[in-house]
């Protein structure tokens, strides 16, 4: 069974930093792409970063610069570092984990994470 758990969620104020970790068990993330979304209330859940099995890593625009993904495989750990909050990027953070699985893909998702940033 496959189970994503994020943690490192947490209010803080605008210009702070917030560690996100993403565990995983069930899946080995070095062999999956690997991501991060986000979503804010009344919007849709949009994609933040991800990291592919080669560790080529894309960012959304929004973020460039300021966020960092990275992946610990000893731990089976993704992370997303963010740095230079703004309140917009306020919203609840989601690992997602997408797997080959027959002639597609699955995806797999954890709980998710509230991030608030106060102006």
């Amino acid at each position: 069974q496959v189970q994503l758990v994020e943690s490192g969620g947490g209010l803080v104020p605008a210009g702070g930093s917030l560690r996100l970790s993403c565990a995983a068990s069930g899946i080995i993330f070095s062999a999956n792409v690997v991501s991060w979304y986000r979503q804010a209330p009344g919007k849709q859940r949009d994609l933040v970063a991800a990291i592919t099995t080669t560790g080529r890593i894309n960012y959304a625009d929004s973020v460039k610069g300021r966020f960092t993904i990275s992946r610990d495989n000893a731990k089976n750990t993704v992370y997303l570092q963010m740095n230079s909050l703004k309140p917009e990027d306020t919203a609840v953070y989601y690992c997602n984990a997408r797997a080959a699985s027959g002639l597609g893909h699955r995806d797999y998702w954890g709980q998710g994470t509230q991030v608030t940033v106060s102006s």
